[in-house]
């Protein structure tokens, strides 16, 4: 039988009209595009520390300066008006509103952002600001960072002061991004910031995440209007079996659980999946789960955002060794707690720079199962892009037909989930701008719009000017 995902990704040719109303837009994160990182009262985040630690970016990179967008605002801002951007979701940098992570705000770091906004506004882009997007002031993580549940109760006290200051004007907030990656990268792998690897701590890290967002939901709801929006991003896995045995379905059962529910449980549902605590009891009794803390974690929510880029193939294996290749970046540790005996293999097809897969079943795949699983919950692609080895021509022209055929691919496995049932409202390209790619410092180009980094000039790409007609139509062309 021949799957709609499988007629997706074998039929490119057909135009494909989205729903009126899809919101189109694209993604930014502050460390990565900002830069000024010393300037109005912000003080180091943890990934200044980590960039500036020899050997844990590549080409000792930082993003003091990235792309210069905190005084390139109005330029970047100009440009998403001319692709016809209907939103733009950027993140708040904690260290650049709360530079130590508690106390009274600084107004010239607010200053910034309420000054994105009224730009935004004023063009008819809709601000869609996400709390945090892995820049955690070093001063919190001195104190010990996610692992405590002090650090939970902090952001709570900084998404009220990002409330108090934008939310008569921003009416969709986001908590985290990828609290996966701030946990099992930061705290598992050891290669994300803060660049710590302690199995129990990843997992401490990942509940007080959880409850981080259950607490800026409730901070966020006190004080934005009632017809605002709240919600969490998280990067789905899409986890597939290497092979059709009961083995290779546990291995995707204990991943899934690592990956996803760790998150959802708690956030969507109001639990923690049984099974994770079986499969982490030789590491922690979650102990560190209190009496009221799932109540606290579970907020209602108005939409879930996903991150998609490639799936993760799975299979089960004796545990000799160290299989970490599963795309996140190479460690002599795990960002698999108590998952030892599960291999990653690389997914067959043509890869990105990153080496990732390009498969659009994958998406398809996972919002369907999103959808059964909260047939409630709206959802919106919050991320989703590919980086290319990307390069100016002697004309000043950048053309990437990988991007615009990855896009294009993409796009179809989205209309084909939304045709079949899945609540899909909208769509955020990753990314606007070139940037500082955390580890892999500015040596990979997710941007529409390329970034000369010595310069600073801005160039559109092909793709840019392909997705700006999709914005502009609605409708997805055929190959």
């Amino acid at each position: 039988m021949v799957t709609a995902a499988q007629q997706t990704a074998s039929a490119p040719d057909a135009a494909r009209t989205f729903p009126k109303g899809f919101l189109w837009g694209s993604a930014t994160a502050s460390y990565q595009i900002e830069g000024a990182a010393a300037e109005d009262g912000r003080t180091p985040s943890i990934w200044d520390t980590y960039a500036r630690t020899p050997g844990r970016v590549r080409n000792g990179d930082t993003g003091d300066t990235a792309t210069d967008h905190y005084h390139r605002r109005g330029e970047d801002v100009a440009l998403m008006a001319e692709l016809g951007l209907g939103a733009y979701r950027f993140s708040l940098a904690w260290p650049r509103i709360q530079p130590t992570g508690r106390g009274p705000a600084v107004q010239k770091g607010l200053d910034f952002y309420r000054r994105l906004v009224d730009d935004l506004l004023d063009k008819g882009i809709q601000p869609v600001a996400t709390l945090y997007h892995w820049d955690l002031p070093q001063e919190v993580e001195d104190a010990g960072g996610w692992p405590e549940r002090a650090t939970a109760e902090r952001f709570a006290e900084y998404a009220a002061l990002a409330a108090d200051a934008l939310g008569d004007r921003v009416k969709t907030w986001t908590t985290l991004n990828e609290p996966w990656c701030s946990a099992f990268l930061g705290y598992g792998s050891g290669v994300h910031a803060p660049g710590r690897t302690d199995p129990v701590a990843a997992l401490r890290a990942a509940h007080h995440l959880n409850l981080a967002h259950g607490l800026a939901v409730q901070a966020l709801r006190d004080r934005i209007p009632a017809d605002a929006e709240c919600s969490v991003t998280l990067n789905i896995h899409q986890v597939r079996s290497l092979t059709a045995d009961d083995a290779g379905t546990d291995a995707v059962r204990r991943i899934d659980a690592l990956a996803n529910r760790v998150f959802t449980g708690p956030m969507l549902q109001g639990a923690y999946p049984e099974d994770l605590f079986k499969d982490t009891a030789e590491l922690t009794d979650w102990s560190f789960v209190r009496d009221g803390d799932l109540r606290q974690i579970h907020q209602p929510l108005d939409f879930l955002g996903v991150n998609y880029y490639t799936p993760t193939v799975v299979s089960a294996t004796d545990g000799s060794g160290i299989h970490t290749s599963d795309g996140h970046g190479k460690s002599a540790h795990s960002p698999w707690p108590g998952a030892d005996k599960v291999a990653f293999h690389q997914p067959p097809g043509d890869t990105t720079a990153m080496g990732w897969a390009v498969d659009p079943t994958g998406l398809y795949d996972l919002l369907r199962r999103l959808a059964a699983d909260f047939p409630r919950l709206p959802l919106y692609i919050t991320e989703n892009g590919a980086a290319f080895d990307d390069y100016a021509d002697p004309s000043g022209q950048v053309n990437d037909p990988d991007r615009i055929a990855y896009l294009r691919g993409h796009l179809a496995a989205v209309h084909q989930a939304i045709a079949d049932g899945a609540d899909v409202r909208g769509y955020f390209l990753w990314s606007l701008l070139d940037n500082f790619e955390w580890a892999h410092g500015y040596s990979k180009r997710f941007g529409a719009v390329y970034v000369d980094y010595p310069t600073g000039t801005r160039i559109p790409k092909a793709s840019a000017r392909w997705y700006a007609e999709v914005v502009r139509s609605g409708v997805l062309p055929g190959a």
